[in-house]
């Protein structure tokens, strides 16, 4: 075979083998270099750039066994006697999402010990498995989003073998696997990507750090490889795409466009279906708009907007771009239209903001959600909706988060109201990273008004180790209540084709905001059959007049007849939810 390394910043580059000389590699006019060399899976290499004694690892590394900062191994990513041939895949319409987090969805944070727990989700009805981040980090544990070697599995979770028995699993059990990927950024410790070639832009920033340099088409060609091999190589179904708002292209062709070009082409040469779905703080639907009408052609797009109404309902938080958010009339808004800032001023931004949903664009291609890693992991103290809503809110958040118009979204843990928080963690080997991540977590909180007190050190290991999930609550009480709410949730949406229509224009909602009370209906008008959701967020019972015949198919409060009584009047508890097939 023959070793590539695309570095046109050295003079000379060596490739080193343990055991070997350095060999010089030979380079062509366009700085890449190559070697012919046979290397057998798990051999050890690495660069040696120009004076520098120091071997570096490839940046198209497939495996870290020493971490980010030794030599890379080869693997054969072929080797995998795969198991899914009869796979077809998973369309995202009418599907529910978990997101969940490796390190800290087992006690010990493997893939193949994340098998093990995969029966739970099946009984639970859930349709994709998203994966935070796996590429490898330096240190032992993090959230995933300061990866430096994107092409690699990090060891601590198993590597590529493990990841590719974890794929094989969730198709084995009717799971599609979503990867998230960070295309915006790279990490603090171990990104040598700057001593091989041009891939960032040290002039200009995002929030994370130096952007991704997509002027230049070896540094598109390096990101849109590696989701081609999420797809291909480790048969991912689709890929979360982070923070595409920090992605900066003035190119014709947006790297966005690019991407979905070469995942539909490979779904057709592969004969399934291919998502990817963007996370975008820019409310802009171009995204998930087809490109023979001017978009980019993405699946999806998250929707924080769906979030935050839903959030400010439930909790009554309305600090920082909460604010919007204060009144049930955003519900409303984010329920049938998708953006609440559509072009709307944006207190928060202090500038209007977003563009308006075309109506024609069907709904699941938005994803929505009541708790996700940011909005748990990104408070103070990372705690979830569970360590302070009462059990009757919690079954509502579930009611409204289940029967959206959009793709819903678990976060793991959240369907038996996890007591467990999910804090902000990392492992930075570095003892002056360390400190610098701690320090700038507690003066972000600070300038937002919060306790700096209550604000966990990110390095010290018990923040990691309280964000593991109890698998032990699942079964108990109010946690088993909750969990048995979600699963007849989910399966009465995979039952009722009202909560899964597409037609933003057969969604309808309402909602009284002085007594906190909602209302949604899915279902086409004029249909026979029509599903009404009914959330009362209020202290008083809610006497709500139908008018026609209808039957409750799932209820969160106290136990009500099976019909609505026959002068059309259905009497809703406070703080309880029903929905109901109106007839």
């Amino acid at each position: 075979m023959t070793v590539e390394l695309w570095a046109p910043i050295p003079q000379r580059v060596a490739l080193r083998r343990p055991g070997y000389d350095d060999l010089p590699m030979q380079r062509d006019d366009a700085g890449h270099w190559r070697a012919a060399v046979d290397l057998a899976v798990g051999d050890e290499y690495g660069f040696v750039l120009d004076d520098d004694d120091r071997a570096l690892p490839d940046p198209r590394s497939r495996r870290q066994p020493r971490g980010v900062h030794d030599l890379s191994a080869a693997v054969d990513l072929g080797a995998h006697e795969w198991a899914d041939a009869a796979w077809p895949g998973r369309e995202l319409a009418g599907g529910v999402i978990y997101e969940l987090h490796l390190g800290t969805f087992t006690p010990e944070g493997t893939l193949d010990s994340a098998i093990d727990r995969l029966d739970h989700l099946v009984d639970l009805g859930v349709d994709f498995v998203e994966l935070l981040p796996v590429n490898a980090f330096n240190g032992t544990h993090n959230w995933g989003y300061d990866g430096v070697l994107w092409y690699a599995v990090h060891e601590g979770y198993g590597g590529p073998a493990a990841y590719q028995r974890f794929v094989d699993a969730c198709h084995a059990r009717g799971l599609g696997v979503i990867q998230d990927v960070v295309y915006n950024h790279l990490g603090p410790s171990g990104n040598y990507l700057p001593r091989f070639g041009p891939y960032l832009r040290a002039a200009e920033r995002n929030t994370w750090g130096d952007s991704v340099n997509l002027d230049e088409p070896e540094v598109r060609r390096y990101i849109v490889d590696n989701a081609m091999m999420w797809l291909r190589d480790f048969h991912v179904d689709g890929l979360r795409l982070d923070a595409v708002h920090a992605l900066r292209d003035g190119s014709e062709r947006h790297i966005l466009q690019e991407l979905a070009e070469h995942a539909d082409a490979l779904s057709a040469e592969l004969g399934r279906p291919l998502t990817l779905i963007a996370e975008s703080d820019l409310n802009d639907p171009k995204l998930i708009t087809p490109r023979d009408a001017g978009g980019y052609g993405l699946t999806a797009q998250w929707s924080d907007d769906h979030h935050h109404a839903m959030h400010v309902a439930l909790t009554g938080e309305t600090a920082g771009y909460y604010a919007d958010f204060a009144s049930l009339d955003a519900l409303v808004k984010t329920t049938t239209r998708g953006f609440f800032h559509d072009g709307t001023f944006s207190s928060f931004r202090g500038r209007d903001h977003g563009f308006p949903i075309d109506p024609a664009t069907p709904t699941w291609r938005l994803v929505t959600f009541t708790q996700d890693h940011d909005q748990v992991g990104n408070r103070a103290t990372g705690d979830r909706i569970s360590q302070t809503l009462s059990e009757p809110r919690l079954a509502i958040a579930a009611v409204l988060n289940l029967t959206t118009p959009y793709t819903p979204m678990l976060f793991m843990g959240e369907e038996w109201g996890a007591s467990t928080p999910w804090q902000f963690f990392t492992s930075h080997p570095e003892p002056e990273l360390g400190r610098a991540t701690a320090e700038g977590r507690i003066a972000e909180f600070a300038r937002m008004g919060w306790d700096e007190s209550v604000v966990p050190d990110p390095q010290d290991p018990e923040t990691f180790r309280r964000s593991k999930l109890d698998w032990t609550e699942p079964t108990d009480g109010a946690h088993a209540r909750l969990l048995d709410l979600h699963r007849r949730l989910i399966a009465l949406r995979r039952a009722r084709p009202e909560l899964t229509d597409p037609a933003f224009g057969h969604t309808s909602a309402w909602a009284d905001d002085a007594t906190k009370r909602f209302r949604m209906e899915r279902g086409a008008p004029g249909a026979p059959e029509r599903v009404v959701v009914l959330a009362n967020l209020g202290p008083d019972a809610w006497q709500v007049e139908l008018g026609e015949p209808a039957s409750i198919l799932l209820t969160t409060g106290p136990a009500l007849a099976d019909e609505v009584p026959a002068d059309g009047v259905l009497a809703l508890p406070a703080e309880s939810a029903a929905v109901l097939l109106v007839h």
